[in-house]
């Protein structure tokens, strides 16, 4: 009787034990689900080249830690090897283009082929082909193949860049240029409330992996490059990047999980697009646009065409027209979309 009185006692500390530790339990999964709902999930979305990344980085250097050594560094090797990268994009171009170049550096180029690294030898080489008019002539004509806007940025300062002890400054880093590939995230926190940044892939190979991410999503970030109106797409010659940019927002836009989702768009590249306005009209890419080809009135058409496609009763799409390599600018932006858009997110979900 003793024995069946001390397990009967002790089961029932045991189940008081197991019920308090189930209890913990619990209360710890209701904090995470709390936690979870009052995260802001923000995915940027858009074509490959059209910013997304940088928007990345812009909030990593305004909200987090920055970039650190190491990843300079890696950086730095990335950079280096783009500048010869460019040099050849640009003599394939000219050659094909029959762009004439200045005769020395005819046969310069054609020893220029045999680098792949940056030494003392080609890092001369770049600076002398990249002061020829022809390399100018041809970097002015890349809409007619591929080439990245920032090259110019990077080749103009070839001579800072090819040093032994080359850092990247924050500036060098956002006009670097490295495709996504899968997603990147950034967990920031923004007045008091945790950011969780989703940056996934703009090629057309990586669009399938978008529908992943979805599920939870506060705020749709559409970064559209506004430059590239003239532009042909990276993985199809025939499609202009502009309209695959309009189409892309069509399909994201309108699916079910953001059809009551408040979405930013982006019109990025702004700084691009004001000089080359002036010079290749809006009609390159729109025939049927009648309106002065100034920037005001481009800039108009553009917007209604996103607004159209995206606009319904369920949801408010706001515009920027921004830079996002510029971290002033880029401030500005998230000020507003921070205490505006988000504000607003809040108090429809009921968390503040």
């Amino acid at each position: 009787m003793g024995n069946l009185s001390r397990k009967k006692k002790k089961n029932k500390k045991e189940k008081q034990k197991e019920k308090t530790k189930n209890n913990l339990i619990d209360l710890q999964m209701d904090q995470e689900n709390e936690k979870i709902q009052k995260t802001i999930k923000i995915i940027t979305l858009g074509t490959g080249e059209s910013g997304k990344s940088t928007f990345l980085k812009q909030l990593s250097i305004l909200y987090s830690t920055g970039f650190e050594e190491s990843s300079r560094e890696l950086y730095a090797s990335t950079i280096q090897k783009n500048l010869i990268h460019y040099i050849k994009i640009l003599l394939r171009a000219a050659h094909s283009l029959g762009i004439k170049m200045q005769e020395e550096n005819i046969r310069l180029s054609r020893s220029f082929f045999a680098f792949d690294d940056l030494t003392t030898q080609s890092l001369q080489a770049i600076i002398q082909l990249w002061s020829d008019p022809g390399l100018k002539e041809a970097y002015e004509r890349r809409s007619e193949f591929q080439l990245p806007d920032m090259s110019k940025y990077f080749l103009d300062d070839a001579e800072r860049i090819g040093k032994s002890d080359y850092l990247p400054t924050d500036q060098d880093i956002l006009n670097c240029r490295i495709p996504t590939t899968g997603v990147n995230e950034l967990n920031i926190v923004v007045d008091d409330l945790p950011w969780v940044v989703v940056d996934v892939g703009g090629q057309r190979s990586e669009r399938r992996k978008w529908i992943h991410h979805f599920d939870g999503v506060t705020l749709v970030v559409y970064v559209v490059a506004l430059s590239e109106y003239d532009q042909r797409l990276f993985e199809d010659q025939t499609v202009n990047r502009m309209l695959e940019s309009l189409d892309l927002f069509a399909k994201t836009i309108n699916n079910e999980c953001f059809e009551n989702k408040n979405c930013v768009v982006l019109f990025n590249k702004d700084d691009i697009f004001r000089k080359k306005i002036k010079e290749i009209p809006l009609k390159t890419c729109f025939p049927n646009f009648t309106g002065e080809n100034d920037y005001q009135s481009t800039c108009k058409f553009i917007q209604e065409k996103f607004d159209k496609i995206g606009r319904n009763k369920k949801r408010v799409i706001f515009y920027h027209f921004t830079c996002a390599t510029d971290t002033e600018s880029m401030r500005a932006v998230f000020d507003v979309v921070s205490s505006t858009i988000l504000q607003n997110q809040l108090n429809v979900g009921g968390y503040l």
